[in-house]
């Protein structure tokens, strides 16, 4: 398959415009949509959507409960899937929550969600990646600058940029407590990377990512043409959908708020993944499903 989003393949950084639409049914049948016109147009320009309040307060509650009883269950769990800070055993994240627990496996299959990621993939879609990431008070770390495509094209195999990452927030955001930060309109761009990717590469990048992580001097332009950074604050229960080419990261939190949220990331079953483009052997299946079936809804 034709590489059209080459990346680590050279030692100079290089910026190309995206070959795929950001909203994949067509703008036509905006009427058909489960969310409105209005905010079709934002996220079609700015590559990603907040929608405040998704989950009423119950619901939340559920959710908050059952991240932290996930975690203790792994506190001395030691399994590839739980990922811990560089620096002490603290748990970063646990993968493939989707799968191994049965409660997220509802989450993943609310049919709110579906509803809203098959309009905007245009098909029936699958998890990719499912995970919770926790970032305590005082010492959680930061998520480097990064495009989401650039890492699943080239470590996974993921060919086009036809699939969507949520955030459910499960404490409340804060402009300062490690929220996420986005670059508006950078869905649009492709920042093509500079490094070889190593065999095994995840292991060290899901603690602290190097690889795939744009120079700053295309950061530095991505900013310039969108005027800034976006930060999305709000409640817990609140949800952000952004484009899998949408440039994020997010800071260590250095105050005694808390930030942990589920990530779902919900590819379109038409953009099944291939062979890894960095030529490398697969990421293991917890990380990257690597042939999805259509998720329907589950008990919710």
């Amino acid at each position: 398959m034709k590489d059209l989003y080459p990346s680590r393949k050279g030692d100079t950084p290089k910026i190309l415009e995206r070959k795929d639409p950001v909203i994949h049914t067509e703008r036509s049948k905006d009427d058909q949509a489960p969310i409105s016109k209005e905010q079709l147009d934002f996220y079609e320009k700015n590559g990603f959507l907040q929608i405040e309040n998704f989950f009423p307060e119950e619901e939340v509650a559920d959710l908050q409960k059952a991240i932290f009883e996930l975690q203790d269950a792994n506190k001395d769990v030691n399994s590839d899937k739980v990922i811990r800070e560089p620096e002490s055993e603290d748990i970063r994240s646990i993968f493939h929550v989707h799968k191994d627990d049965n409660y997220f496996k509802d989450v993943a299959n609310d049919q709110r969600i579906l509803d809203i990621v098959n309009h905007l993939l245009g098909s029936d879609v699958y998890i990719h990646q499912s995970r919770i990431n926790y970032k305590p008070g005082f010492k959680g770390k930061e998520f480097d600058w990064h495009s989401d495509f650039e890492t699943w094209h080239v470590e996974d195999g993921m060919p086009r940029m036809r699939a969507v990452s949520l955030s459910i927030a499960l404490s409340d955001n804060y402009t300062y407590n490690g929220p996420l930060m986005l670059i508006p309109g950078s869905q649009n761009y492709y920042i093509s990377c500079i490094g070889e990717t190593p065999d095994d590469n995840y292991k060290k990048s899901l603690q602290k990512q190097k690889l795939g992580v744009p120079d700053n001097d295309s950061l530095r332009w991505l900013a310039e043409q969108a005027g800034g950074i976006s930060v999305p604050t709000g409640k817990a229960g609140s949800i952000t959908l952004f484009e899998s080419n949408t440039m994020h990261g997010s800071t260590s939190n250095m105050t005694p708020y808390p930030r942990n949220n589920l990530f779902m990331v919900y590819n379109s079953v038409e953009n099944q993944l291939v062979e890894p483009f960095s030529g490398g052997k697969p990421r293991p299946e917890y990380i990257a499903v690597r042939e999805g079936t259509p998720s329907y809804s589950g008990a919710k």
